[in-house]
């Protein structure tokens, strides 16, 4: 079973902030790439609301839950009590907590344990409590990720810039079985994993088949897509890269 898409809407959340108006409408968005076969959507507001704001959560939420019943929402946000308070509100299915630097342009590093264990373990605590799945994002480090299992998290989002990057260059080898051992030894200490930055059609060839692998997290990638070819067709290319090979003929 290949893993499942889930759909970040951020870009499309910072184009509409651009004019300070409502278009592009992301419950539109969220139908267009739903029909195109993704399985789930990734909100990740911050505390500025540079891109996703605040009250753009439990609307998406109420129109998945209305016109979607069944589809995952994942929201990804730092431990901030004010993020957190809004989770709680809004119940999605999965809550991924990442660290976030003072000035940083995007997500660039997983949480560091044991320095990070209490506040994370807090917050796990409150998530889990509520009965939302929770995931962390960490960095590719198969000698780190024991340390997440007694934080009581249920899934690893593994942090992939390093290994996006590396792709089709001379480090492509070096960082992609990186990935493969951070996963076989999440995999060995019982935790699920999810992926996320800088994927796309082409380095998602890498994940196939990866241990434990159970959804990929894509936003960037799939909007600079669609400037060429259209959403619902960028969605679909990325299912495609999803798919394990079909088996050789006898």
């Amino acid at each position: 079973m290949s893993a499942q898409l889930s759909v970040n809407l951020n870009k499309v959340a910072l184009v509409r902030n651009s004019r300070g108006r409502g278009v592009p409408d992301l419950c539109d968005a969220v139908d267009t790439v739903l029909a195109a076969g993704a399985h789930g959507i990734t909100l990740h507001p911050r505390l500025d609301q540079r891109h996703v704001r605040f009250d753009d959560v439990p609307r998406v939420a109420q129109h998945l839950r209305a016109a979607h019943p069944g589809v995952e929402l994942n929201i990804e946000c730092e431990d901030a009590p004010s993020l957190l308070d809004l989770v709680l509100r809004v119940a999605p299915e999965q809550c991924t907590l990442v660290p976030v630097s003072p000035g940083e342009v995007t997500s660039d590093h997983g949480w560091n344990l044991p320095p990070d264990r209490v506040r994370l373990t807090r917050a796990v605590s409150r998530l889990r409590d509520a009965g939302i799945r929770t995931s962390c994002f960490a960095d590719c480090d198969p000698d780190g990720v024991a340390a997440f299992a007694d934080v009581g998290v249920d899934r690893l989002e593994l942090y992939t810039g390093p290994y996006a990057w590396a792709w089709g260059g001379p480090d492509q080898r070096a960082q992609t079985d990186l990935v493969h051992r951070t996963a076989a030894r999440a995999t060995d200490v019982g935790i699920a994993l999810n992926a996320g930055h800088d994927l796309d059609r082409h380095n998602l060839l890498g994940l196939v088949g990866l241990p434990g692998l159970r959804e990929v997290s894509i936003g960037h990638a799939l909007i600079t897509r669609a400037l060429d070819v259209g959403l619902a067709t960028a969605v679909q290319e990325l299912l495609a890269a999803l798919k394990p090979p079909p088996s050789p003929a006898p």
